[in-house]
């Protein structure tokens, strides 16, 4: 037997196993309704009917029970005949116009209250477990059994009262239908718990011999009760979204839930659009944006569970080694072994001790430890390499090496000298162009590249602390406007063919028919109809079919 067949086999036995757990499970409770059932029915003396109204009541039953089946469907299970008995059970669905807010009480010792409260679209089902007598529905009532997993034996009693009672008003005939019905639209406000506020408990009551012996409750405490509750509701709220259909925010296509990725923040979007966005930022080296897709703005982060889903074997290992990489590279005193290349810490005294080639090593000069004894400068160490480059004595290997740690030691210092360190992940950051408004790849802050604060939007220029361009910059961006501006006043096309950035308000060209616009002082992406500021990954959202038109001639 291979290892994947000794899998399935134990996963199928685990699954045996479950299956008959819950069979068990099922038949004592059944037992148990027929013990309770069995006992009502020793109590009552049936009448002796003649052939006729036996054969009518059993057509009415036989009718009854269709008509049941029809409109409850699956929630609905005809059991055997038990003593020749018709024998059946339903889960009432309780309905409300809205959500539940349920509470309890979790401090069942101490004489102060403490209440926790949650909401909950949809509470466990009252169970109706019926034994229809020869004699129903001629003479008798169904012999029945109350049983609610969250309700305490009071509130089930009552219950039971009320059916009493609507048999009593329409003796002789059918009415289990006016029973479920009853409890499905209306026990809850027969209860007393009005606006849909549900008080779970009393806990630890003493019973009495008053309550109802057809009441059966579940309820014994909040640590039982509650998850049970939210469990059942999370389950409910996933069927009813598989089986609806959903718009994809991102497509506009329509389907059923089925085909749907839900994040922990609620929103949902096709699994096609998902799994194209998670393996584009994969494939580009972005992770840090795998981010909710949503246009709210929520940036919840897709989690690593729906990722694997998404992803195929090596884009998720991809995944999984950038995600390390960025986590380490942010972390300031993570440094990496000059041997073997393995991410090492460092200490206070910038030493480290790398665990794969125990090689210890000073952090600065990446020389063997050399405690006591002066570390060599990083100017030092570079003019010391190249001058033992022109030796004849170095290998052609320890030459190669020599030159690399050359290359990297000039490299570390182009990046100190024109790189800003992000304030948030202090990632090193180099501006080659554009206005001083940074955002770090690495963890998606913005900063002013000037003095490397952390900010938001342009605020911080505007208020003067710093300049958006450098001056030079500046003066140049303006002169391109200008002449732009001048080009096309001269043409008579100056008032159609442009329009004021909404972020500087300077003036920037429409080019042909397309109103997706590039300020050329702020770099910022607007539209030319509306004025709004479309970042470049949502343009496609900006102008879906129920947006701005792209490519218009005005």
């Amino acid at each position: 037997m291979t290892s994947t067949e000794k899998v399935l086999h134990r996963n199928c036995g685990e699954l045996e196993t479950e299956n008959e757990e819950i069979a068990d499970e099922y038949e004592k409770k059944e037992d148990v309704m027929l013990t309770i059932l069995n006992d009502l029915r020793s109590s009552v003396n049936e009448p002796e009917l003649n052939e006729e109204q036996l054969k009518m009541n059993d057509q009415s039953q036989e009718d009854e029970l269709l008509a049941l089946g029809y409109i409850y469907g699956e929630n609905m299970l005809i059991l055997d005949r038990h003593k020749d008995m018709r024998y059946f059970q339903i889960h009432v669905n309780v309905e409300a116009s809205s959500e539940y807010t349920v509470s309890a009480n979790l401090n069942l010792l101490e004489s102060e209250d403490f209440f926790y409260s949650f909401k909950t679209q949809h509470l466990p089902p009252i169970v109706l477990t019926c034994l229809l007598p020869k004699a129903y529905p001629s003479h008798l009532p169904p012999y029945f059994v109350i049983s609610v997993q969250w309700m305490n034996l009071d509130k089930v009693s009552s219950l039971c009262s009320m059916l009493d009672s609507i048999w009593i008003e329409q003796q002789g005939q059918e009415v289990l239908y006016q029973w479920i019905d009853w409890l499905q639209n209306s026990s809850i406000s027969h209860l007393g718990l009005v606006d849909n506020k549900i008080v779970l408990g009393p806990y630890g009551v003493v019973v009495t011999c008053s309550r109802d012996k057809r009441a059966v409750s579940g309820s014994y405490s909040p640590d039982v009760d509650i998850p049970y509750i939210r469990s059942y509701n999370d389950e409910k709220r996933r069927e009813s979204f598989f089986t609806s259909l959903h718009e994809c925010c991102i497509c506009y296509s329509e389907s059923s839930g089925i085909d749907f990725v839900k994040l922990p923040c609620q929103h949902f979007f096709c699994i096609k659009c998902m799994k194209t966005y998670t393996e584009i930022h994969v494939s580009e080296g972005t992770v840090n944006k795998l981010k909710c897709p949503d246009n709210s703005g929520c940036g919840e982060i897709v989690p690593p569970g729906i990722l694997k889903r998404l992803l195929g074997d090596e884009a998720y290992k991809r995944w999984e080694t950038l995600m390390l990489q960025r986590t380490l590279d942010s972390m300031t005193d993570v440094t990496y072994c000059p041997r073997c290349e393995t991410p090492c810490i460092e200490d206070d005294e910038q030493l480290a001790l790398c665990f794969k080639c125990y090689f210890s090593f000073c952090t600065l000069c990446k020389e063997k430890r050399h405690v006591g004894a002066a570390c060599i400068s990083q100017e030092n160490r570079l003019q010391f390499l190249q001058e033992r480059q022109g030796s004849s004595h170095l290998g052609e290997e320890q030459m190669r090496k020599e030159e690399e740690m050359i290359n990297e030691i000039i490299s570390m210092k182009v990046i100190k000298k024109s790189s800003k360190q992000c304030p948030s992940c202090k990632m090193a950051i180099s501006k080659t162009e554009g206005c001083n408004k940074m955002v770090c790849s690495n963890c998606g802050q913005y900063f002013c590249y000037r003095c490397s604060k952390a900010i938001t939007g342009y605020q911080h220029f505007s208020e003067g602390s710093c300049d958006l361009f450098p001056e030079d910059e500046w003066n140049e961006l303006q002169a391109i406007g200008q002449i732009q501006a001048q080009l096309f006043a001269q043409h008579g096309e100056f008032p159609q063919a442009g329009q004021l950035c909404p972020k500087c308000r300077r003036f920037n060209v429409k080019v042909g028919n397309n109103n997706h616009l590039f300020c050329w002082a702020c770099r910022t992406r607007f539209c030319y109809l509306c004025e709004e500021v479309v970042k470049q990954r949502r343009s496609a959202l900006h102008y879906g079919p129920n947006g701005c038109k792209q490519f218009t001639d005005g």
